[in-house]
Parts: structure tokens; sequence; C-alpha cells
């Protein structure tokens, strides 16, 4: 409960002002919004993470559709636009009294709803101007690629895709299409995580010597590993679109282990490292450039090629690993040298000690009382100086030894410009503005880092991946593990 008050509490935080959001900006692409006139957004799953954007997004924007496999999502949906239509009717905020209007109007009128999103482009066209993805992992990629294919702008929350190769066609496909897109970690727009991008950069830890990512959460929510698929299936349940929520994988009979927990399934979920590093790995990836391994046209030779050697509590290609560290052996970049970032998820023993030796103290693991869950994710980038050591999502951070830098400020960036919300630079850029800092093009590059890690997590010894090929060039394996065939009428 602690954790889901604390994630609940950031995203508003991070999503404040929209309210009165006014965007200037010239025009610089065919599909862009005219400045201040509003967007036209479709939502492709409105349940779960889907929530937050049937709440928020008539608040800046004009949703025009609902997309969801789940009747029962949909209806919530709008129950939900019900409720808040009836709360901000009597609330003592007057912005919240001038919202009312438009949530009883959207809960009236009832926005067009399909179960299928490829009919929603094919029916809608025009009317459509953005779509936001929200569903689980294993359909990000089909749904974003959809909507870009259709001409649309694109906010996919985090993990970008499952699986790499899915993440790489995103990009390029983004890049053709000249859309403005997002990727949903939505520490990327807080103060404190340019600030520290800052002074990573400026020297003010020094050397960056290591960097240690970290989980408590493990990789899967089973007492124990499945070994085996689930079996004797029951019926569907009416309102669910079973084949539909099964998209692009493997046709298979249903059963609510598949359903209800696919955040455990490597055919459907991608654990730990798309869950909480799309976040947690944010701030060391992009302040340590990596992202410019895969920005290289014409690398020399022979190719800078990132290495990753994953161990575990055991190889399951069914689900994921009860505990994992991965190490990533990151080659230099430009003026930046050689550096490893170890990403440890699973609360044993050898992590706690490792991490507490660097944290110079102990380290609240979800068992201190009122404190409960303090330290149960974040990041933890060690220079010649000092180190700082950013929480999950890389929203806010502190600094050791604190001593040292008690005057450093810590709030806001100094010199990087300030973001104006995570979702409010993505609509900028709808609008013909600056890229979001977390575009397509630079989520690609992360999400391919992190996925990594689940492929390292398949198959013993090293892997050797060539960022701009996008190829394991040691593991002909592990290199097939990057793709997966789609089944038929499902394509990138």
């Amino acid at each position: 409960m602690a954790r889901a008050m604390n994630r609940r509490t950031f995203l508003r935080k991070t999503a404040g002002g929209a309210a009165g959001l006014v965007i200037l900006g010239r025009s610089c692409s065919v599909w862009s919004a005219q400045a201040n006139e509003k967007l036209s957004i479709a939502l492709i799953g409105v349940g779960g993470r889907g929530e937050w954007f049937v709440d928020t997004i008539p608040k800046m924007e004009n949703v025009v559709a609902f997309c969801d496999v789940n009747q029962q999502k949909i209806d919530k949906a709008f129950q939900r636009w019900e409720q808040t239509a009836a709360d901000f009717a009597k609330s003592q905020h007057d912005w919240e009294r001038n919202q009312a209007p438009i949530f009883k109007r959207l809960a009236e009128t009832r926005v067009k709803t399909f179960y299928d999103f490829r009919k929603m482009f094919d029916e809608m066209g025009k009317g459509i101007d953005a779509a936001i993805v929200a569903t689980p992992d294993h359909i990000h990629a089909v749904a974003s690629a959809s909507a870009m294919r259709a001409g649309k702008h694109v906010y996919c929350e985090k993990p970008l895709t499952r699986l790499v190769q899915e993440s790489r066609a995103l990009r390029d496909l983004a890049r053709r299409q000249k859309v403005a897109t997002s990727m949903g970690n939505q520490g990327t727009a807080a103060g404190p995580f340019r600030r520290a991008l800052e002074l990573i950069r400026d020297g003010t830890l020094g050397r960056i010597k290591e960097v240690h990512t970290f989980n408590t959460g493990g990789g899967v929510d089973f007492k124990e590993q499945p070994k085996n698929p689930p079996s004797g299936p029951p019926p569907v349940p009416e309102y669910l679109k079973w084949d539909l929520w099964l998209g692009p994988c493997a046709d298979r009979p249903y059963h609510p282990q598949w359903h209800q927990g696919w955040h455990s399934w490597r055919d459907f979920g991608t654990s730990q490292l798309g869950n909480w590093a799309s976040h947690t790995q944010n701030l060391a990836f992009m302040a340590l450039k990596v992202h410019d391994l895969w920005l290289a046209e014409a690398p020399k030779e022979p190719r800078p090629l990132l290495k990753i050697e994953a161990k575990t509590s055991g190889i399951n290609r069914l689900s994921f690993p009860k505990w994992e560290r991965v190490a990533y052996e990151v080659p230099a970049r430009g003026d930046l040298g050689p550096i490893t970032l170890t990403w440890h998820n699973g609360n044993t023993p050898a992590m706690r000690l490792l991490l507490e030796e660097i944290a110079g103290r102990e380290l609240d693991w979800g068992d201190k009382g009122e404190k409960r869950w303090a330290d149960w994710a974040g990041c933890f980038i060690v220079g010649q100086k000092g180190t700082i050591y950013s929480t999950g999502h890389n929203a806010t951070f502190t600094m050791i030894p604190a001593d040292q830098f008690k005057d450093v400020k810590k709030d806001a960036p100094q010199t990087v410009e300030p973001s104006r919300g995570h979702e409010q630079d993505w609509l900028l850029a709808c609008r013909g503005g600056k890229p979001a800092w977390a575009n397509f093009d630079y989520a690609d590059a992360l999400n391919e880092f992190n996925m990594l890690g689940n492929v390292a997590t398949q198959f013993e010894g090293k892997l050797e991946f060539d960022p701009v090929a996008c190829k394991i060039v040691n593991n002909a394996e592990a290199d097939k593990a990057l793709r997966c065939e789609y089944r038929q009428g499902w394509a990138l």
C-alpha cells in the first residue's frame, strides 16, 4: 500500500499545472495540431495504469475514444468520469469546479468505444490526432505501431515494448512518420532528475566509477516459479475479448493465470526490468550518455559492443528468475570512459550487503515501521568525489556524503531546460514544439538496454550486443530472443 501511495503522490506532482497549460509554437509536422487547439486523443487501455489517463487527459485535451478488450474496464472508465464530475462540482477549488461540466458531458455523451484499436483507427481516421497506450506490455508495440502508421502521435507507457526488436521497429517507424512520441517514465520530467543529470555531467561527483540500480520486488508473483503453462482452461469471461487480449502472441486457451498474472510470464510481461528499470536506470543511462552508442551512423571498427551477463536464481524461459543480477559493460562514448552498470532485482543478502556498504548506512528494505519501503528501489551513481542516490522513479535524490554536498541545490535544473510536466512535454511536441526528452529515439535505446537484461537471464555467459546493428554477435540463440513471430493479422 505504501508503494502505491508514493507512486500516486509522485504522479500528481509531475502532472501539476496541466489544467492551465497554454502552448505556443510552430508546427514542424504535417500532423501537428495548431497552437492552443485541443487535441483529439484516443485512450488504448483504460484500466489499471490506463485509469491515470482516463482521469487526467480530459483536463488537458479532448478524449474522443476508448479502446479496451475488457468491457468491465470500459464501463468503469465512464463511472470514473461520472464520479469526477460529481466530486468536482462540490470542490472548494475554482479550477476543479470549472472542470466539472467537462467530465459531466463526457460521462453523459459517452465517447466512442472499441475493442480493437485497428478498427478504431480505420473508422475514426482524422477524428484522432494522438493515442495513449496503457495496455499490458505485449500489446505496446502493435498498438503504438498501428497508431503511427495511421499518422497519429503516440504516448506509450513503460516499458516501450516487450522485445528488443519491437523497440527498434517503433523507433524507426516514428522517424519515418515524423510523429511526436514519448514513453511514460515520468521521472524524466522531475526537477531533481534534471538537476542530478547536471551534477553528474559537470563533474561534481568526479569521474563516475560504477552504477548500481536495484529493486527488491523479484521476478515473479507466484510462490514458486512455474515450470509448465497453466492447464485446464475455464470458460472465457463474457466481458473479455480473449483473442484480442492475446494480440500478436501465440494462440492458447484462456486461463486466469495468463490473464491476471501476465506480469510474470515472458510471453506477456517484462518483469521489473520493464516495470521499474524504465524509471530506475533512466538517470544513469541518460546522464552517462549511453544512448550515444545507438546513434553512431558510421561506427568505428571494431564496433563498440555492449556486453551483458546475468547471474540468476535459475534459468526459466517461461517466467522470470526470483532474483537476478545483470552486469552491463558499457564501452567508451566520446570523452566518457567505459563503465559497468549493474542491475540487482530481488532482496538477496548479497545485494543488501553491497548497497548498504555504498550507502554508508542501513537501508530500509520494507521492514522499518513508518519508514516502510523507503529504500525498496533506487540507483547509486558512484563517483570519485561522491555518490548520488536516486529513488525508484529517479524523481528525487540525495548525495553521499551528505555534509560534503549540503550546499548543493537539488530541486531544479540550473542549465538544462525544465519540464512543463511529462505528458505536457509530449503534448507540446504534438503541436510542433521540441521533442519530449523521453521520445522514442531515446526511449528505444533505454528500453533495448533494459530488455537485453531479460534476454541475458535466459542464457549462460556474457552476451555481446551491437547497438547500431541491433544484433547479439556472439550467441545465435540469444540473438533470436530479440524478436518473436507474430500471429497472422498482427504486424509492426
